[in-house]
């Protein structure tokens, strides 16, 4: 391989990583998937080549303290496996593009000091995108590096749909609905005429349900509207943030508890949905093995949500012809599936039992269902790659 394109997608604790070839007759191949997962502390080096054979298996690192060391562990053995290849392009996955980017773009100074202003607006997400665009510069000044935004698949939005009623001039700091997830769903958008050609232009929900969850409707390939708004704590509830929230409970914690604005940001960031109601985990997985308590009562809070927002959907989809799931939770937890569907087969939703206990089959609904139901596995690093390529002409 003589040529490669690298995709990063950087957290607080963990930095995945994809390597692709270049278009070659107008397709990637990826080449390698992993993760540096423990940066702060003890990390951990995971990654498969694209048959899923292991090629290093949690290989432990005595510290990785931040994004820069995780670049240089990643870079250090990166050229072990590709020793004769050119880095040709680095892309990122970057939360929040506020009102002024939301096509790819490739980044300069200019676009990252914009970038660092909306830190306030994705705290869990945007310094870390940051940092790692930060690193790449240091590093490799002369690789060209392209921003993908999470925010980019939902603008062209009807202009009610993302009104914030607020005065004007509150609005014009930027204050308005964005959405999030945009990688996913433009991903499973592009990806839908060929795996449920049936659903193809149709009225579609996707159900990106993880630590971070939301919903988006989809109606002719375009985003109509989503459950995230400014921020990436609004709608569902997720791991560790609570959705939808009365604006005068944070006033509450101001004016009445006393509290501060870190620590009002951290309740709703990190200490808040699943974790925040159970007490003890804000890993799905986890829940779920308990029966009854406030464990049982965060998972029925997550189903309760997820439904009651797709009934929302559909109502401003006018009717709805497909629901799809995909990331960590909806790809992988049949029960949530079957607990969503149950909660929505008003809809006239028939879930397939054995399709969907059997994680093997994208239809998961029965083929006399009103509403087909799917599970379709997301894939934002390709989505990144295409974005990457497209820019820098590869």
């Amino acid at each position: 391989m003589n040529d490669y394109v690298l995709i990063l997608n950087a957290g607080s604790s963990s930095l995945k990583f994809c390597v692709y070839r270049p278009p070659r007759n107008g397709n990637l191949d990826m080449v390698v998937r992993g993760q540096i997962e423990g940066i702060g502390g003890a990390a951990v080096l995971s990654a498969k080549d694209s048959d899923g054979k292991t090629l290093v298996d949690k290989k432990p690192f005595a510290q990785i303290k931040d994004a820069v060391d995780a670049l240089d562990t990643l870079a250090g053995w990166l050229r072990t496996q590709f020793k004769e290849a050119r880095l040709v392009g680095v892309g990122h996955r970057v939360v929040h593009g506020g009102t002024s980017y939301f096509l790819p773009t490739i980044v300069t100074e200019d676009v990252l000091n914009k970038l660092r202003q909306l830190i306030p607006l994705a705290p869990l997400h945007q310094p870390y995108n940051i940092a790692a665009i930060d690193a790449v510069s240091n590093r490799l000044p002369g690789v060209p590096q392209v921003a993908c935004f999470d925010t980019g698949f939902h603008r062209g939005h009807d202009s009610i749909v993302d009104l914030v009623p607020l005065p004007e001039n509150i609005r014009n700091q930027g204050v308005q609905k964005y959405g999030f997830h945009g990688l996913s769903y433009e991903y499973i958008n592009s990806i839908i005429p060929e795996v449920a050609p049936e659903i193809k232009g149709g009225r579609t929900i996707v159900a990106h349900l993880g630590s971070g969850a939301s919903l988006c409707a989809i109606a002719n390939g375009k985003s109509v509207d989503t459950t995230m708004g400014f921020t990436a704590v609004d709608g569902l509830c997720m791991g560790t943030r609570p959705g939808a929230l009365d604006p005068g409970v944070v006033l509450y914690m101001f004016q009445s508890l006393g509290l501060s604005v870190s620590e009002v940001e951290n309740i709703l960031y990190k200490r808040s949905g699943l974790i925040g109601i159970s007490g003890k985990s804000n890993d799905m997985r986890d829940l779920l093995e308990q029966e009854g308590g406030k464990e049982s009562q965060a998972v029925d809070y997550f189903v309760y949500r997820a439904a009651k927002e797709i009934g929302a959907l559909t109502a401003v989809l006018k009717g709805l012809d497909a629901l799809v799931f995909t990331a960590g939770i909806g790809e992988n937890s049949p029960i949530i599936r079957q607990r969503i569907c149950d909660a929505s087969a008003w809809l006239g939703i028939e879930l397939d039992e054995q399709a969907n206990k059997s994680n093997k089959k994208s239809r998961i609904s029965t083929l006399g269902s009103k509403v087909g139901v799917f599970v379709i596995p997301t894939n934002e690093e390709l989505m990144i790659a295409r974005h990457l390529s497209k820019a820098l002409k590869l």
